[in-house]
C-alpha cells in the first residue's frame, strides 16, 4: 500500500493527449486526431529533476504542457501530490495552479511587451491573491536579485533586456508562488551557449534551495545529463527508455537512445563525421507506424517489430525499455 511518506509528487498514468483534425465550412466533421501523446505513464519524487528527451514532434512539449494543465488530456489522468488534475476546474484549479508552474522556451514570446517586468512577476501574485501590492512589490524585487537580476530591472520592459536577463524573469515569474513542481520547456535552447551555461547553473542553485521538484525538457543530451537525476526518451508520443541519468548515458537499452548518444557532437576536432545514427525522419503523429513506432527507422527491425507495439518494461532495477530486441548491440548505432 502507497502511504502519503513515499507517494511521488507527480505521477502521470497512462495519458493520451489528441488533437482533433476536422474538414468542411459549415459542417466540421471530425477526419482524425494528431495523438502528440498517447499512453504515457511516469513518476516522479520530490526534490527530484527528471530529464525529458527526445527529437523535434516527439510530443515533449504537449506532455509538458499537459502536466501543468495547460492542455488537457483527452484520457488518462496527471496526479500532483495525489491530486488528480482532471477532476478540478474552475477556482480549484487556479488555486491548484501555485503548485505547478512553467518556464517557456521562449522568453521574449512568453512576457507581455506591454508591461515591464515587475509587473509580470507580480501577476501570478496578484492572480493568486498573495500579499499586499506593496508586498508583491518587495517580493519582486527579491526575486529579480534570487534570479541574477537587480531590483531596478523591475521597471525594465522585455525589449529592453537581452535573452538571458528574459528568461532570469521568467524563472523569477515561475517561483513566486512557491511552486512544488516546475516545468521547464527547452530554457536553454534559443540562448547563446555562454548563457546557456548562467542558465544551468541558476536553475541548479534553485532546485537545492527551493527544495523544487522539475520536469526538464531539452534535446541538447549534455544538458539534462547535467541537471537531471532520472531522464525518460520520448519518441512519437511514447516513451521508450527510462532510468537513472548516468545509466542511461553510459549504457542506453534502446536502439534510439543509442541513436540520440551517437548523434550528439563531440568536442573533438579530430573527430571524423560519422554517419547519421539514426536514418529518416520522424513520423508524423498522424499516421503512427504499426507496432514498434521506432521500426522504420531502426536498424535493428525485426518482423515481430512491426506487429506488435512493445510494452514499456523493467530490463534491471529502476530500468524501463520498450524494444522487441533486447539486447541490441549499441556500438553498432555509434
Amino acid at each position: 500500500m502507497t502511504t502519503p511518506a513515499d507517494r511521488p509528487l507527480l505521477e502521470v498514468r497512462d495519458l493520451h493527449v489528441h488533437f482533433p483534425i476536422t474538414a468542411g465550412v459549415l459542417l466540421r466533421r471530425r477526419i482524425g486526431a494528431s495523438r502528440a501523446v498517447d499512453g504515457v505513464s511516469l513518476r516522479l519524487g520530490a526534490g527530484r529533476t527528471l530529464g525529458l528527451v527526445g527529437e523535434s514532434g516527439s510530443g515533449k512539449s504537449t506532455l509538458g504542457r499537459a502536466i501543468v494543465a495547460l492542455d488537457r488530456p483527452t484520457s488518462g489522468s496527471i496526479l500532483i501530490d495525489g491530486v488528480d488534475l482532471s477532476a478540478l476546474g474552475g477556482r480549484e484549479l487556479r488555486w491548484f495552479r501555485r503548485r505547478t508552474q512553467m518556464v517557456f522556451q521562449d522568453p521574449f514570446a512568453s512576457l507581455d511587451p506591454r508591461m515591464t517586468v515587475g509587473a509580470s512577476v507580480a501577476e501570478p501574485m496578484r492572480v493568486q491573491g498573495l500579499g499586499t501590492p506593496r508586498e508583491r512589490r518587495v517580493r519582486t524585487g527579491e526575486l529579480l536579485e534570487m534570479v541574477g537580476l537587480h531590483a531596478r530591472h523591475a521597471q525594465s520592459y522585455p525589449h529592453e533586456l537581452s535573452g538571458g536577463q528574459r528568461q532570469r524573469v521568467g524563472i523569477a515569474r515561475a517561483i513566486s508562488v512557491h511552486p512544488r513542481l516546475i516545468v521547464a520547456d527547452e530554457p536553454v535552447s534559443a540562448l547563446d551557449v555562454s548563457i546557456q551555461a548562467q542558465i544551468l547553473n541558476l536553475f541548479d542553485d534553485l532546485l537545492l534551495s527551493l527544495n523544487l521538484t522539475t520536469v526538464f525538457i531539452a534535446h541538447q543530451l549534455s544538458v539534462v545529463r547535467h541537471i537531471s537525476n532520472r531522464v525518460a526518451i520520448m519518441y512519437l508520443g511514447r516513451i521508450v527508455e527510462t532510468g537513472p541519468t548516468e545509466r542511461v548515458f553510459e549504457s542506453p537499452q534502446h536502439p534510439y537512445t543509442a541513436g540520440l548518444l551517437a548523434a550528439a557532437p563531440r568536442p573533438d576536432p579530430s573527430t571524423r563525421h560519422r554517419k547519421p545514427a539514426i536514418r529518416g525522419d520522424i513520423p508524423s503523429p498522424l499516421r503512427i507506424p504499426s507496432g514498434c513506432r521506432f521500426r522504420t527507422r531502426c536498424a535493428f527491425a525485426e518482423e515481430r517489430c512491426a506487429l506488435e507495439d512493445p510494452a514499456l518494461l523493467p530490463v534491471e532495477r529502476d530500468r524501463l525499455v520498450a524494444c522487441h530486441v533486447l539486447p541490441f548491440r549499441a556500438e553498432a548505432s555509434a
